[in-house]
């Protein structure tokens, strides 16, 4: 490998068959060949970057997500810092965002709270396009910990809390509740792609059938919500007909871009 062309080349040939060898190979070279990449394909990166480019693709190959590979992920606009110890966010989970903005907005919501906040993608995203006065809860230290860097670094105001589910938040209400837990089922644990295995399993693991954690929020949001508030879950697919059937509140279901029942919204 001369040149950064060459680079890019020998990085899609390594990473095929995968569907996103282009794209990866494109996002590691931006990332490790450095300002070179910026100037002309045809320009030649000094063997120090080429080395960092080609332990990248090592870790991609061996089924290393990209995000983490490159400590960053994108959503709802938003640059965020992300390792390990909290879930990849995903455009899936656009659309519970997107949900919420619209609820807040025709109902005057002041509060909200994001449980499982990972990151904090979803609080930080709210927290970006809204008013409304974010909190966050996780069970994981780590991810907090990644939230809080987040929030350092968006310049966003998020309160953050630590605890097993609405124990992190005690006996606080809010006019909204957001929620992506975590909702595959046994079954689907053991067929995950190996890039999902990397991912914390704290944040996966729905019990034997996916809805531990639904059971969950139908037995407590309704001491953690102001009258007339509503609580947003994400739910798998296939999910949403089973989770609504867990409350006795009113529900809906929302559908995304591609017609896959995404989110159930609960209404108090």
């Amino acid at each position: 490998m001369k040149t950064v062309l060459d680079c890019l080349r020998f990085g899609e040939g390594l990473l095929a068959p995968s569907p996103d060898a282009k794209t990866d190979a494109r996002l590691l070279a931006e990332a490790f060949l450095g300002s070179v990449f910026a100037l002309n394909l045809r320009d030649e990166p000094g063997e120090e970057e080429k080395g960092r480019y080609l332990a990248a693709l090592g870790r991609r190959r061996a089924g290393e997500p990209a995000q983490y590979i490159l400590k960053k992920a994108w959503f709802m606009g938003l640059a965020l810092y992300v390792d390990e110890r909290v879930l990849i966010p995903r455009q899936d989970s656009e659309l519970l965002c997107e949900t919420a903005l619209r609820l807040a907005a025709e109902r005057g919501y002041k509060s909200a709270l994001d449980l499982c906040t990972g990151s904090g993608a979803i609080a930080l995203a709210l927290a970006s396009r809204s008013r409304l006065e974010l909190s966050a809860a996780d069970l994981s230290a780590g991810a907090l910990e990644v939230a809080a860097r987040n929030a350092a670094r968006l310049g966003l105001p998020l309160a953050l809390y630590q605890g097993d589910l609405f124990g992190a938040v005690k006996d606080r209400r809010f006019d909204l509740i957001a929620c992506n837990p975590p909702y595959l089922s046994r079954s689907d644990l053991a067929a995950l792609q190996k890039e999902v295995r990397k991912e914390p399993l704290l944040a996966l693991d729905g019990g034997r059938d996916g809805l531990d954690f639904y059971r969950r929020l139908a037995k407590g949001a309704g001491e953690h919500l102001h009258p007339g508030g509503a609580l947003l879950m994400e739910v798998g697919l296939g999910q949403a007909d089973a989770v609504r059937a867990l409350f006795v509140q009113q529900t809906e279901t929302l559908r995304d871009l591609n017609g896959i029942q995404r989110v159930v919204c609960a209404h108090y």
